[in-house]
């Protein structure tokens, strides 16, 4: 008998959570903090007449989070199975309201916000996120062998993105759309939808973003200042050339804690998306590495979450997590080091950002949740007994519970 069936006599066993993954996280939050007060105090005197304006958000946010994360992590997951409709339901109306005058706050030609008071603007496309991440996970776990059947399991799936894509759209904010394609688009693949059905989507999904691009004045002054930046550095190419500036000036060692150039109002969004520029000029080469092994191990660690899932619904969960976490960095990566063209997605908990950095930090406790009520048997492990991995696409199950 497998490990997974030995321990269905205790339906929602309790563990302690991945201390390796948490400490990873609490740490980045921290480096987060500092960052975030290092990139934006010359900003926030200016404009607010308080250095500490957007630190003190920022440690609003975080503290709110924090507490987000562990009662996800302390919620038994199986639980959001059933509260998923409801869950979706609220974050479709949470997108409609934005877009209601009066209701809806407009910021850099944007209506992205709910305005809270003394609190930090809701942006409930955030939410979208994890509402979608944790409705998809059920719908798709639900499915089984339907999901491959065009009509019954890609149309009804399509049809649900393209609701919340189209709402998000209307803000705009595509980024935050492309976010949400691309982790229900990881969550369709890895639930075990046909390799056609999802080439063919991302296909139709590449034709829709040129469209985009071509029809958008803003979007084709990124794509020309990640092309030709060179060509009107004072222009069009200043953002893009500013980041690469600032992040080459730290070389090895950085130049210091506190002491960058490019933060005193040449690189736009200093203290948001383009915080790790001022990262790599403060501490150099050592200090981005240093950072970019904290989300390796956060990655690995989910990683192997996700692996030793007792069920489907849970391996989608945590699926969906990591790749929320993992496009973002890599998109906010690419952009910084232009490698990618520009998109406004933040570094996850580390750029300025209350919605961003509150619902990140929801995900990681709803993975958090996966791992902790997983159920487990080293000795089972030991003996040899196989686990049920419950990932599709041909993967088998290995005598530790991995997928060959």
């Amino acid at each position: 008998m497998s490990a997974f069936r030995r321990n269905q006599s205790s339906p929602n066993p309790q563990h302690a959570p991945d201390y390796l993954l948490l400490t990873s996280v609490i740490v980045l939050c921290v480096i987060g903090l500092i960052a975030v007060y290092s990139s934006s105090y010359a900003l926030g005197a200016a404009q607010f007449k308080d250095a500490n304006y957007f630190v003190k958000r920022q440690g609003i946010s975080l503290v709110l989070g924090l507490i987000a994360m562990v009662f996800f992590m302390k919620f038994d997951y199986h639980l959001l199975m059933r509260l998923s409709p409801l869950i979706m339901l609220f974050s479709l109306v949470g997108l409609a309201a934005v877009l209601v005058p009066g209701i809806g706050h407009s910021a850099n030609g944007a209506q992205r916000w709910v305005d809270l008071g003394p609190l930090p603007p809701l942006q409930p496309s955030e939410f979208a996120k994890l509402a979608v991440l944790i409705y998809l996970s059920a719908w798709l776990a639900a499915k089984g062998e339907l999901l491959q059947d065009f009509s019954l399991g890609v149309l009804p799936f399509v049809g649900m993105v393209g609701l919340v894509g189209a709402l998000i759209m209307l803000e705009p904010d595509m980024g935050t759309a492309l976010m949400v394609a691309a982790i229900t688009g990881t969550l369709f693949f890895v639930a075990g939808a046909r390799l056609f059905h999802v080439l063919a989507l991302g296909a139709s999904g590449l034709v829709c973003l040129l469209l985009l691009i071509a029809t958008g004045g803003y979007r084709m002054e990124r794509i020309a200042s990640f092309t030709s930046a060179e060509a009107d550095p004072s222009g069009v190419g200043f953002h893009t050339l500013q980041l690469l500036v600032a992040f080459g000036s730290g070389g090895f060692g950085g130049l210091g804690l506190g002491v960058s150039r490019q933060k005193f109002f040449y690189v736009p969004g200093s203290h948001t998306d383009g915080i790790l520029a001022i990262i790599g000029e403060e501490l150099g080469f050592i200090g981005v590495t240093m950072l970019m092994m904290l989300f390796l191990v956060l990655l690995v660690r989910g990683w192997r979450i996700v692996r030793d899932a007792d069920d489907q619904f849970g391996s989608l969960l945590a699926v969906g997590s990591l790749a929320w976490i993992a496009f973002q960095l890599l998109i906010n990566v690419g952009g910084v080091t232009r490698i990618i063209p520009l998109t406004g997605i933040p570094l996850p908990l580390i750029s300025f950002g209350g919605s961003a950095l509150i619902l990140t930090l929801s995900a990681i406790g709803v993975l958090l949740s996966v791992s902790r009520y997983t159920h487990t048997a080293p000795a089972a492990v030991e003996s040899g007994a196989s686990r049920r991995v419950p990932l599709a696409h041909g993967r088998t199950p290995s005598p530790a519970g991995g997928a060959r």
